[in-house]
């Protein structure tokens, strides 16, 4: 692939990943939390599942493959934006972003635990300065706000998503797999507004605009060129430019929505974007298992 037109989608690509949570925010203007975000990946769902299916890509038979999808969906989509949106009612998109981006972190600390694989130094570099980043970006004390503690949920739950997918992952058509799980994940979240809010949208042009940007672009156009990228690189390789995606994020906050941007965050999140950099990049040599990369987008 031609490097610009390489670099161009890989900056379109993390930025509607970043960019995501400022509009969402915005967003929460117009909605309560969990119902907003479950109407874009409802949404998202079902339109995408359209798409496969006119496409007659191969669906599950069995009814156990479908529970595995919902699963997934549960974790990854349910669990990750449900964290993330209400995180947005009390800390800032930046802080936000920046929190849910350690997940790949996490995943070198849980995939060592629970499926015993072996990490180099490199990688086990990355996870200590991503931890310190992390602890910098929290103002370097331990005064967590719920959203802090929600933002840091969205990341484990991110990491446990990208395990079951790589122990269930190859069981399934990748774009079955991101439709499905999606939609599943939409309807838990759908669900969970009514029990756990008091769920409301205003109808209105901008209420209209955002959730259409967050199903279509920051949804579906955000994960095809995210797969394409995977397909044409190497997955190790484009997987590290996910540090960018938490730049935009705090980029987005303050352009959209004026967050002020304090030097510890910025320290912070410069250390945080080196840790996931060390975890995931890998030289030629490197004999770490390649990363699970099928579900690593908002």
């Amino acid at each position: 692939m031609n490097k610009i037109i390489f670099s161009l989608l890989v900056i379109l690509t993390t930025a509607l990943m970043g960019s995501s949570f400022a509009i969402g925010k915005i967003g929460l203007e117009y909605s309560s939390p969990l119902l907003l975000v479950a109407l874009r990946f409802t949404f998202a769902g079902i339109i995408m599942a359209v798409i496969v299916r006119m496409f007659k890509r191969n669906h599950p038979k069995q009814g156990g493959d479908w529970f595995k999808i919902a699963i997934i969906g549960f974790v990854q989509t349910g669990g990750v934006m449900g964290c993330i949106f209400v995180a947005l009612e009390t800390i800032n998109a930046g802080e936000t972003s920046i929190l849910t981006f350690i997940n790949p972190i996490l995943v070198v600390v849980l995939a060592t635990l629970f499926l015993k694989i072996k990490y180099g130094l490199r990688q086990w570099l990355g996870v200590i300065i991503g931890f310190i980043g992390v602890f910098i970006t929290l103002g370097a004390h331990l005064d967590f706000k719920i959203g802090t503690v929600l933002g840091f949920l969205s990341a484990l739950s991110w990491a446990i998503g990208t395990l079951l997918i790589k122990k269930w992952g190859n069981l399934f058509d990748t774009w079955v797999l991101t439709a499905y799980q999606m939609l599943f994940g939409g309807l838990t979240l759908l669900v969970s507004s009514f029990l756990l809010e008091t769920p409301f949208f205003i109808i209105s042009f901008q209420s209209i605009t955002i959730l259409a940007w967050l199903a279509i672009m920051a949804s579906i156009v955000q994960f095809a060129v995210w797969f394409y990228l995977l397909e044409k690189g190497d997955p190790g390789k484009v997987s590290a430019f996910l540090f960018l995606a938490p730049f935009f994020g705090v980029l987005s906050g303050w352009v959209l929505l004026n967050e002020d941007i304090k030097w510890y965050i910025m320290l912070g999140g410069l250390l945080i974007f080196t840790g996931i950099f060390l975890v995931n990049w890998k030289g030629k040599k490197a004999n770490v298992e390649k990363k699970f990369t099928k579900q690593e987008s908002l």
